[in-house]
C-alpha cells in the first residue's frame, strides 16, 4: 500500500513517510495559525482603515527586532532545540493574551472596536495585530527552513507540493471551523477560544516535530539513491555565529538579494489586495463577529481552492515549467486579477480574485520558491532566510500601505491596474532570473569533473 502511494506521488523508497510527518506538522502550524487569522484582521480593521495603516508601520519594525534576537537564540543552539523553542515563545504569548482578555471580559469591557471597549481591550487588540502579523511569518520560515534542511533539491522539487498541502489543508480546517464558530450567537470569549485552539496546535506541532526529526537522521538519506546533497546542518550542531550574520548573508550574496526582492514584490501585491479586501469587509459587516467571519471566509475559500492545485496541479507543474517560470505565474495573476476588479469592483469579484491570487502564492510558488533555500548553507536557511521572510516581507508590506493610500486617494482602480503592469513585468524576469540562478548552484548540476586514468604502472593499496 506505502509503495503504492509513493509511485502514485512520485516518491522514491524511504521518503513517504518523511513525507508524512512533515505535511503533518505543516497541518498544526497553519491550523493553529489560521485559528488566529481572522481574529487579527478583525481586530486590526475594528478601529478604520487609518488605525490598520499605523499598525503596518509598527509590524515592520518589530519584525526587524524579533528576526536578529532569534538569530542570536540560532547561534546558540541546535536546530533541535531552537525550533521548540521558537514555538514554545508562541505558545506562551497565545496563553498571555487569553488571561489578559478573560480578565478584560470578567471585568465587563468589551473587545476592540466594540460599544464597550476599554483600554484593555485596545491595547490586547493592536499588540495582537502586531504580534500576530509578526510571527505568522517567523512560524512558516521555520517551517520551511528545516525542511530545506533535511530534503535535497531533487526531493524538494517532487515533495514540496505534499508538504504544502498538508499546510493548505491545515489553514482549510482553521478557516472553515472559524467561519462555523463565528456565525454561533456573539460572544465575548470566542477570540480567547481561537487563541487557545492554536496554542493546542502548536504544542501538537513540537511533538511532530521532534519526531520527523528523528526520523530524518535514521533514515539516512544518502541511501535514497539520491546524487545532490545540500550542505545539510546535523540536528546536534550548533548553527554558530552572532545575530548579525542574517543582515551581512543578504547584503553580500546576490543570490540572497534576488531572494529578497522577489519577496519584496509579492508583498506588495499582497499588501495591494488585503487593503482593498478590508475594505471591503469593512464596509459591508457591522459587528466584530460578521467581520471575522467575513475574514474566515476568505481564507476557507482560498485555501480551499489552494489545496485543489496543490494536489493535482502543482507538482506537474514545477516539473514541467521548472522553478523560476513557475515563480513567474504568480506576477501574472496580481496584473489579471486587478485588472478584473478595475472592471467589476464587486466583493464577488474580490473574494474570487483572493481566492485565485491566494491559491497560486501557496500552491506554485510557495514550493518552488522554498526550494530556493535547498542550495544555501544551514546559516543562511536560520538566519538570513527569516530576516527575508519576515523583516523585508513586512517591508514590502509597509511599501504596499503606501502605495496603496496613494493610489485609493486618485480614486481608481484603473490607476491601481496601470501601476502594477511594469511591477508585474519587472518580478515576472526576476523570478525566471532566479530559476536560473538556482540551477548554478545545485551540484547536480554541475558537470562531473572526469578522474584520470589510473597509470598501469602504480601499483593500488589493497
Amino acid at each position: 500500500m506505502t509503495d503504492w502511494a509513493a509511485r502514485l506521488l512520485n516518491f522514491r523508497r524511504g521518503e513517504l513517510r518523511l513525507a508524512v510527518l512533515a505535511a503533518l506538522f505543516h497541518f498544526c502550524v497553519l491550523c493553529g495559525y489560521f485559528f488566529l487569522r481572522p481574529v487579527r484582521d478583525a481586530m486590526g480593521v475594528s478601529r478604520g482603515m487609518d488605525e490598520l495603516r499605523w499598525l503596518f508601520a509598527v509590524t515592520s519594525v518589530s519584525s526587524l527586532i524579533f528576526v536578529l534576537l532569534f538569530a542570536g537564540v540560532v547561534a546558540r543552539m541546535n536546530r533541535r532545540r531552537f525550533i521548540p523553542v521558537g514555538y514554545g515563545f508562541v505558545i506562551v504569548c497565545l496563553l498571555g493574551f487569553s488571561a489578559l482578555l478573560f480578565v478584560n471580559v470578567q471585568a465587563g469591557g468589551g473587545l476592540i472596536g466594540s460599544e464597550t471597549e476599554t483600554p484593555l481591550a485596545r491595547g490586547v487588540g493592536y499588540t495582537f495585530y502586531v504580534w500576530v502579523s509578526t510571527i505568522n511569518l517567523f512560524m512558516t520560515s521555520l517551517f520551511w527552513a528545516f525542511m530545506a534542511d533535511i530534503f535535497n533539491l531533487s526531493q524538494g522539487k517532487r515533495m514540496f507540493p505534499f508538504i504544502a498541502a498538508g499546510g493548505t489543508l491545515g489553514a482549510a480546517v482553521g478557516g472553515w471551523a472559524t467561519y462555523f464558530i463565528s456565525n454561533s450567537p456573539e460572544s465575548e470569549y470566542l477570540s480567547i477560544a481561537q487563541m487557545l485552539t492554536g496554542a493546542g496546535l502548536f504544542v501538537l506541532a513540537i511533538v511532530v516535530m521532534l519526531k520527523l526529526d528523528r526520523t530524518a537522521v535514521q533514515s539516512s538519506h544518502s541511501k535514497l539513491g539520491e546524487t545532490s546533497r545540500s550542505p545539510v546542518a546535523l540536528p546536534g550542531q550548533r548553527i554558530g555565529g552572532g545575530f548579525l550574520d542574517g543582515l551581512t548573508a543578504v547584503g553580500t550574496s546576490p543570490y540572497l538579494i534576488g531572494i529578497a526582492l522577489f519577496i519584496v514584490c509579492m508583498a506588495v501585491s499582497n499588501t495591494l489586495i488585503y487593503f482593498t479586501q478590508a475594505n471591503i469587509v469593512l464596509i459591508d459587516n457591522d459587528t466584530f463577529s460578521q467581520r471575522l467571519g467575513a475574514f474566515a471566509l476568505f481564507d476557507a475559500l482560498a485555501q480551499t481552492l489552494t489545496l485543489f492545485t496543490q494536489i493535482f496541479i502543482a507538482t506537474r507543474v514545477i516539473r514541467r515549467l521548472g522553478v523560476g517560470w513557475t515563480l513567474a505565474i504568480l506576477p501574472l495573476v496580481t496584473l489579471a486579477g486587478f485588472a478584473v476588479l478595475a472592471i467589476w469592483p464587486l466583493y464577488g469579484v474580490m473574494a474570487l480574485f483572493q481566492a485565485v491570487h491566494r491559491a497560486t502564492r501557496y500552491a506554485l510558488s510557495r514550493p518552488a520558491r522554498e526550494t530556493l533555500f535547498i542550495v544555501v548553507p544551514p546559516s543562511q536557511r536560520y538566519k538570513a532566510k527569516p530576516l527575508i521572510d519576515v523583516f523585508l516581507y513586512r517591508g514590502g508590506d509597509l511599501a504596499g500601505v503606501g502605495i496603496h493610500a496613494l493610489l485609493s486617494g486618485l480614486g481608481s482602480l484603473g490607476l491601481m491596474v496601470a501601476a502594477v503592469t511594469p511591477f508585474a513585468a519587472v518580478w515576472s524576469v526576476l523570478s525566471v532570473a532566479l530559476g536560473r540562478a538556482q540551477s548554478r548552484r545545485d551540484p547536480a548540476s554541475q558537470p562531473a569533473t572526469a578522474t584520470p586514468p589510473l597509470d598501469p604502472k602504480v601499483e593500488t593499496a589493497s
